[in-house]
């Protein structure tokens, strides 16, 4: 069976699978965009915190996934939990990093002027320090996005969700007449879901991101 074949007749369980992989991605971006501003937001003004934070997410992702989901295993069991877990974990780092340089970068003579005209510090903090400290938040957001969808994949050798099953699957029947047909269409969904999560990026910046301060 060539490829083509191959899509045309597993074309609804590679589609699944693609939303699974699409979705788990998507909602743990959400939580670690959260955590990680929040994280960002905490410690930026002082020097220490900041660094540590960046430390502590830095070293979470020098952890090799796959050991990293087989340590989760026997504490919260296979499937989704695992996925999750170690997928927000790992999407820490970019967005803590750019949060807290994006935060430092903005001018301090905005912040005064915005002190100056009686803003609370949540006002300041929420109407001019991260509108400025949104392009480079929005790009760390990208970066973890992109790391991620590979990531995704090894979540099938804990019976997560997504295109990984297909990989694995098919490495694990090498030498079958579909073994190849597997791989190739897991990791090409992979890559096409990739793009299109940039692509959605890009929009989101051009929306979201005043002219006068896109990079």
């Amino acid at each position: 069976m060539n490829f083509w074949e191959y899509l045309g007749n597993r074309h609804q369980q590679l589609l699944a699978d693609a939303y699974q992989h699409a979705s788990a991605v998507f909602q743990c971006m959400v939580v670690a965009t959260l955590l990680g501003v929040l994280i960002g937001v905490l410690t930026y003004r002082t020097e220490w915190a900041g660094n540590l934070a960046i430390t502590s997410t830095a070293t979470i992702l020098t952890i090799p996934s796959l050991a990293l989901i087989g340590l989760l295993v026997p504490v919260v069991g296979l499937g989704v939990a695992p996925t999750v877990i170690a997928l927000t974990l790992y999407g820490l780092l970019p967005v803590v990093r750019n949060a807290v340089v994006g935060l430092r970068g903005v001018d301090p003579s905005l912040v005064e002027a915005a002190r100056g005209i009686g803003m609370s510090r949540i006002k300041r903090l929420f109407r001019v320090e991260l509108p400025l400290a949104w392009p480079p938040i929005l790009t760390g957001i990208r970066v973890s996005t992109q790391m991620l969808m590979g990531i995704a994949a090894i979540a099938a050798f804990a019976s997560g969700p997504g295109l990984g099953n297909q990989i694995f699957r098919g490495i694990s029947s090498l030498g079958s007449k579909n073994a190849l047909n597997e791989v190739v269409s897991g990791t090409l969904g992979i890559v096409i879901l990739a793009l299109l999560f940039d692509a959605a990026y890009v929009l989101i910046g051009r929306l979201t991101i005043p002219r006068g301060i896109r990079a």
